[in-house]
């Protein structure tokens, strides 16, 4: 027999219920009792104080409520939770860390020991609470053939600030006292959890809209990837204590907050286990009793420590044996406690041996049962059905009376299927049940395996339609400059895929990567482990899986923002600004330098025809992203986007010409996006240095271990390789002289960061970076140094590489250069002696120097007018846009001070488009701030294609940001 579920049209999107509807009862699930307050108390409805010595407390989920506040609860109980969410969505913990003025979205504590954060939403938990949050995490993408005409509000409770108000009623909405209020996660409209409801449920992504990527019109196949897989968050070295083996949740040993130090004589501590899993994991629960608990007082604490709602006399413990060595019986495939007799199973823990503490819940079988069947499709017009199920009832039989009830009886029941969700907090599994599938045993071997995990399970009824999987799987780290059918062959050797179901869909082979099309989920999972752990050449690959943009279905004004975040440059601020990004935009469009590079975000975006770039890093760290993307350019529908720039390194030069200041200092991010989409749209020159060590003294061997500049090649169409008047270069890598399908291949390859014996890339003299005879292609933003600003950058790269630890602010990266400078204050000059400078084909005269600077940008060194504000007729005033670099001398460290404090100029030499520099001996030179030592040979610079398109920041301040669509 089965039945619709009354009223339970009402589905809420996200962390908190959708009112309105019958089945949105006042106080859904809580169990509040009257108690005695004895400290100050803040109800959790109206934050608002309880006077007088009486509250109402719910004993699940700490709730705490005025009485005049009870009958408007909108906000489910933990244990109930789980029943409202509409689409499961796993969350995405980060590493623990300290998080003041929070609230556990469990158990309503506060966070005061270390605590979890999940890396796309903001939810908040503590450790021992994560197996019992519900999976209501953002849905960021489709996953599946699903209807999305609308899209809801994510609310989450307990996110507004102190200082919010209600959308609706204008007053106050947050508190720093307890978990109160609603927020909105996309659009970040907020208000009271009463008050809601009278917000249309659409959402509209507020103010950054436009920057906004749609997760209707991105497509990923997740079925087999945990979240951080999804997102290109990188794992810890290490799990986290308490993270289950496979990805699902597990119980959690208390620690700190629930463990009793020294408990009452008068009361008695358990540990209660709730199942097989488990007690394979050794994972419990920790319960208080008083010492003469009758049986059904102790059954009922420990159900609702494990927030089980059902009736207790479904249930009952029974007593762990104890091994001859003090511990718990170590067989996991029997039942603990099966040879205990019935009246050791039914009396209270009070009565028996003191020594035995260790309790493990256990379901009685059940003849009957109500099940709930949620439709596969959002189309409907009920939220669930209910089917009584029999010893008969198979999930062939359930599908047969429950479509009726769906609107689907002219369809035949072959083609639906019955589906077994597990929608545990890290990651959400799907079990497709055989139609001749008993459903009574099959909930008892769940409750058996873990009653609590009976709670977080769903069964849905879905098209039995055949799913024709394609995942992007993008491997990088391989050798440059080869063909498609060389890099097949190098992955077949590598790692063997399946040539039936995996296909090469792009080539990078300037950058030594491919993306491949896999078309089978096991598949597709297996080369993802498999290339994590594989080198080629003495090189690790990195796989990703990437999504699909449907640019097909971008709104018309949808321009969105492709975030680059390096967490290593200057103050490393770079790990809070990823989380802030992520739960500000689709996490889809925030990528993770150190973790693949910007290739990935540039191929993800190709196809989409309006984007714009946000850089968070240093000089070095925008010009990588420059440079990749010229790289890219001529594969993307968007060949010009706009770059903005979050200034993260010590230097920042190039972000203080464009006005995004000196360094962030913890300025909002959302503050940070508003301004980018004000900014204005400047040109800036780009310009290509060819690096040509011929004379390279042969004598120096060592390997080289550091990390090279992060650059590209340039094409063979560009026109620094068309200048007239440059030379003939042949190339002496076996790399670059692959043919690359599509565009010319690349002048110079890749810098290999392992590189070979045989190799003729990087080795080292006197300890540092040496290029030997390899003609290589760097492209420039900002400056060129040659000499001793070089020099003092690459001491301070080493010094960094050393010891990591020391240069975690931009104040402590300055001392170093300090340090490193004033070793250096007695040397000579003699750097015009070491090298021969011609501008545009004419040999210029240096004076007595010790560094040799080309300048894009009016900004040198922090800050520096290198150049000077002086005019002088035998030169054109600087621009960044004007075609010409600014040559400038420096006479030493000392004449560096004065430059940046303002009481000198640097020496003008020269100005120009095309220069030519011949080094007699090995020299330091930095570009952007990535140094290195290059060997004896020629630098030739000169202009590298078309001009890049940078934002600027808008003088005025950005408007404020709306948080309704009726202000928007």
């Amino acid at each position: 027999m089965a039945a619709a579920e009354p009223g339970a049209r009402a589905w809420r999107p996200g962390g908190s219920p959708r009112c309105g509807s019958p089945a949105s009862s006042p106080a859904p699930g809580h169990r509040f009792r009257r108690v005695t307050l004895s400290r100050p108390t803040f109800c959790h409805l109206c934050s608002a104080f309880v006077w007088g010595l009486a509250g109402f407390l719910c004993d699940v989920c700490n709730f705490m409520s005025h009485e005049k506040c009870m009958k408007h609860v909108r906000s489910p109980c933990a244990w109930a939770a789980s029943s409202w969410v509409r689409v499961p969505v796993a969350h995405c913990f980060g590493p623990r860390g300290l998080y003041k003025r929070r609230f556990c979205n469990v158990c309503r504590k506060g966070l005061e020991a270390p605590a979890l954060r999940c890396e796309v939403c903001e939810l908040h938990v503590h450790p021992d609470c994560v197996p019992f949050a519900c999976s209501d995490c953002r849905q960021c993408h489709r996953d599946a053939p699903q209807d999305h005409d609308t899209y809801h509000h994510h609310w989450r409770e307990g996110s507004p600030s102190s200082g919010a108000r209600c959308e609706v009623c204008r007053k106050a909405c947050g508190s720093s006292e307890v978990l109160v209020g609603l927020r909105c996660e996309w659009c970040g409209v907020q208000a009271h959890s009463v008050c809601h409801v009278a917000l249309a449920p659409e959402c509209t992504f507020g103010r950054l809209r436009g920057m906004v990527l749609p997760p209707a019109c991105v497509r990923l196949a997740s079925r087999n990837f945990s979240k951080k897989h999804c997102f290109r968050i990188p794992e810890p070295a290490a799990p986290e204590p308490g993270e289950g083996d496979d990805g699902v949740d597990g119980g959690v040993a208390p620690t700190g907050r629930e463990a009793l130090s020294a408990p009452e004589s008068s009361k008695l501590t358990l540990r209660v286990f709730d199942g097989n899993d488990a007690l394979q994991r050794n994972h419990f629960r920790l319960v208080t009793v008083p010492r003469q608990a009758r049986s059904q007082e102790v059954l009922e604490a420990a159900l609702q420590a494990f927030y089980i709602s059902d009736d207790p006399q479904g249930f009952e413990l029974q007593p762990l044996p104890s091994s001859p060595h003090g511990g718990e019986s170590g067989d996991p495939g029997e039942a603990p406690g099966s040879g205990a007799t019935k009246e050791e199973v039914l009396r209270g823990p009070g009565s028996r041996d003191p020594t035995s503490e260790a309790w493990v819940i256990r379901a009685l079988p059940r003849t009957r049962e109500v099940l709930r069947v949620y439709p596969g499709w959002l189309k409907v017009g009920v939220a669930c059905v209910s089917v009584r199920l029999t010893p008969q009832s198979t999930a062939g039989s359930v599908v047969l009376e429950v479509l009726p009830l769906l609107g689907r009886q002219v369809e035949g029941p072959e083609s639906f299927q019955l589906v077994e969700v597990l929608m545990g907090s890290r990651q959400v599994q799907r079990t497709v049940l055989e139609g001749e599938w008993l459903l009574l045993d099959r909930l008892q071997d769940i409750r058996q395996m873990s009653v609590q995990q009976m709670s977080q399970t769903r069964f849905y009824v879905e098209e039995s339609r055949p799913v024709v999987p394609c995942v992007s799987l993008f491997v990088g780290g391989l050798p440059a400059s080869l063909d498609s059918q060389e890099y097949s062959t190098l992955l077949w050797e590598a790692m063997a895929p399946k040539a039936d179901v995996v296909s090469v869909s792009h080539v990078y082979a300037s950058q030594g990567a491919v993306v491949l099309d896999v078309r089978c989920f096991a598949e597709a999972e297996r080369l993802y482990v498999l290339a994590r752990d594989t080198a080629v050449q003495g090189r690790p690959l990195t796989a990703l899986v990437l999504p699909v943009v449907l640019h097909t279905n971008l709104p018309p004004d949808c321009c969105p923002l492709l975030v680059f975040v390096n967490p290593k440059s200057g103050g490393l601020k770079g790990r809070d600004l990823l989380c802030s990004f992520r739960k500000l935009l689709n996490p889809h469009q925030v990528f993770e330098l150190t973790n693949g590079g910007p290739l990935p975000g540039f191929h993800v975006f190709s196809q989409v025809p309006h984007f714009r770039v946000l850089v968070c890093g240093g000089d070095g760290t925008v010009s990588w992203v420059l440079a990749t993307l010229e790289e890219t350019r001529h594969r993307l529908a968007c060949p010009s986007p706009s770059v903005a720039i979050l200034p993260l390194g010590t230097g920042n030069d190039l972000g203080r010409v464009l006005r995004w200041g000196a360094g962030y200092s913890g300025e909002d991010p959302l503050s940070v996006l508003l301004s980018v989409d004000e900014a204005d749209a400047v040109l800036m020159d780009r310009w290509t240095i060819l690096l040509d060590a011929h004379a390279a003294d042969g004598a120096e061997n060592g390997m080289a271990n550091g990390e090279p500049p992060k650059v590209v090649g340039a094409q063979a169409g560009d026109p620094a390789l068309q200048h007239p008047k440059y030379p003939s270069l042949p190339c002496s890598s076996q790399h670059a002289q692959g043919p690359a399908p599509g565009p010319p291949p690349t002048l110079g390859a890749l810098w290999a960061p392992t590189p070979t014996p045989g190799d003729l890339g990087a080795r080292r003299l006197a300890g540092r970076w040496v290029r030997r005879s390899l003609a290589q292609v760097v492209q420039m933003s900002s400056y060129c140094g040659i000499g001793i600003d070089a020099e003092l950058s690459l001491d301070f790269h080493q010094a960094r590489e050393e010891a990591p630890g020391r240069f975690t602010s931009r104040l402590r990266n300055k001392g170093e250069y300090v340090r490193v400078g004033l070793q250096k204050l007695s040397r000579a000059r003699g750097l015009h002696r070491e090298l021969r400078l011609q501008v545009e084909q004419q040999e210029v005269e240096l004076p007595s120097l010790e560094g040799l600077i080309f300048i894009n940008i009016p900004s040198w060194g922090s800050g520096a007018d290198l150049w000077g504000p002086d005019s002088d007729s035998r030169f054109e005033k600087p621009r960044m846009d004007d075609g010409l670099l600014e040559v400038v001398g420096v006479t030493g460290v000392v004449h560096m001070v004065q430059v940046q404090g303002g009481l000198r100029s640097g020496i003008r030499i020269a100005q120009g488009s095309y220069f030519r520099v011949t080094l007699f001996k090995a020299t330091p030179v930095q570009v952007d701030g990535e140094p290195w030592v290059q060997a004896p040979g020629h630098i030739i610079i000169s202009a590298a294609g078309p001009k890049v398109h940078m934002l600027k920041r808008s003088k005025q301040k950005p408007r404020k940001a709306v948080s309704s669509p009726q202000e928007a």
